[in-house]
């Protein structure tokens, strides 16, 4: 521990000398550690490069030991892609920044940090920040690809993620899903967590089980589709979205959906989904507002707040669920359900507020802006749409429109199953657009004050 000291200080004493150098392996410390003597280690143990420290941090991380401390250095860690592994906390130190390598990640799915059928990963970020370089991967120089994320995490078990901010990654914030091995990744904690600006989502999770989210912001996500905060959304039929918990998270000012499900691969030979959002806010701007000028901005993005899709007549059963959720100041719909099987899973809101939606111009969108959509798009993913329950909800709206809308592109079915209630905040009276052949509706609006 002397020795460590001594090499730490060296960088802090004199930026003119020791900070423009590379620091020495401490081969005293670095023995101790593989000799099972030590199982605490400061990756600084062996060495520390400022123009690249990849091959230090994947020996520090390599070597075995339990607990891994990424100290600071006074210069970021840049790093080309590093794997974890399994039996391992790493502890970034406050103001750490681990940095991508320019020029490096020239793979479509390099990622900083990637672990592969692990488990028992722990990592805290005290604040610290793992940043890529999201306008060189969109440039010409790399090949196109959504895949370069900032931690993966592919059929792993029982990982815990806290007090990270991720950001400008070539794909997502952070990723969780399957690998070929375990088609699920289970006991997944992401906590007090930031994702800003990433290139496809804050958070995707295509497979997993036992997941909570919590108390994040998903924010400014901008380069491909979907473009979500956050998107939960299967690759396969035997992947899984399995008792999966977001609370407490703020999405806002991304260019897609701020929160998206999108179940179209499962089957009903899939696993039962359950899904549930729990006092989330869903909204374009930040919390100071939106100013007046905002609105007179044609290159404003953001879809709806709250959006679940692709529930096939051959889908899965189980549950959506939205409580106490609130989207306001909404580039598109505050909630939109499409395609959905009335028949399969159901999508609950329940105490959920929809507040300004449409504040984006979306001139090339012909469809209607109202706060709430039921759309059937593709009648061969369903031909019986609808199943979706509005528990004791309320919509703010200023605007002379439907409060909801059962829309049919190329069909005339007729959506059914929807019940509930809404109370509407606005000066006209509330009405619903619900097209021919509605079945099933007991959905009630009341105005309020009335």
């Amino acid at each position: 521990m002397t020795r460590y000291l001594l090499t730490v200080a060296a960088v802090f004493c004199g930026f003119c000398t020791a900070a423009e150098q590379a620091i020495p392996k401490d081969e005293q410390a670095v023995q101790e550690v593989l000799a099972g003597k030590r199982t605490t280690a400061s990756a600084a143990w062996w060495g520390f490069n400022k123009e690249d420290s990849t091959e230090i941090l994947q020996a520090a991380i390599d070597s075995g030991v339990p607990n891994l401390v990424i100290p600071y250095m006074g210069d970021p860690w840049i790093v080309r892609p590093v794997k974890l592994r399994s039996d391992l906390e790493i502890v970034f130190e406050p103001g750490v920044l681990v940095l991508a390598k320019k020029g490096e990640f020239k793979g479509g799915g390099d990622s900083l940090f990637s672990a592969n059928d692990e488990t028992d990963i722990t990592i805290r970020g005290h604040g610290a920040t793992l940043r890529m370089h999201k306008k060189d991967y969109q440039s010409e120089a790399y090949q196109k690809a959504e895949w370069r994320m900032g931690l993966r995490f592919m059929g792993c078990k029982r990982v815990l993620v806290e007090e990270l901010l991720v950001e400008s990654s070539g794909g997502d914030g952070i990723y969780v899903g399957s690998s070929g091995q375990n088609r699920w990744s289970e006991d997944v904690v992401i906590r007090n967590c930031v994702c800003l600006d990433n290139h496809r989502q804050g958070i995707s999770v295509t497979s997993a089980q036992n997941l909570l989210i919590e108390n994040c912001i998903l924010s400014d996500t901008a380069g491909t589709a979907p473009g979500a905060g956050i998107d939960l959304e299967p690759d396969s039929a035997d992947e899984r979205l399995v008792n999966c918990v977001i609370r407490n998270c703020i999405m806002e000012n991304n260019e897609g959906h701020a929160i998206l499900v999108y179940l179209k691969p499962l089957t009903s030979q899939s696993e039962p989904v359950s899904v549930r959002f729990e006092n989330c806010l869903s909204r374009m701007g930040h919390s100071a507002g939106l100013p007046p000028e905002t609105f007179k901005d044609y290159g404003r993005m953001g879809w709806a707040g709250m959006a679940v899709g692709a529930v096939k007549d051959d889908g899965p059963k189980g549950t959506v669920e939205f409580i106490n959720c609130t989207a306001e100041n909404t580039g598109k719909e505050g909630a939109k359900v499409f395609d959905k099987s009335a028949e399969n899973v159901r999508v609950r809101f329940v105490n959920c507020r929809w507040k300004n939606c449409w504040i984006s111009r979306h001139s090339d969108d012909g469809g209607p802006r109202v706060p709430l959509l039921i759309h059937l798009r593709q009648s061969d993913i369903t031909e019986k749409h609808g199943g979706v329950e509005f528990v004791d909800c309320s919509v703010y709206d200023e605007v002379y429109r439907p409060v909801l809308w059962a829309l049919e592109d190329k069909s005339s079915f007729g959506v059914r199953d929807l019940v509930g209630s809404i109370t509407v905040y606005s000066p006209h009276d509330p009405r619903m657009q619900l097209g021919a052949n509605a079945k099933d509706v007991d959905l009630k609006l009341k105005k309020a004050g009335e």
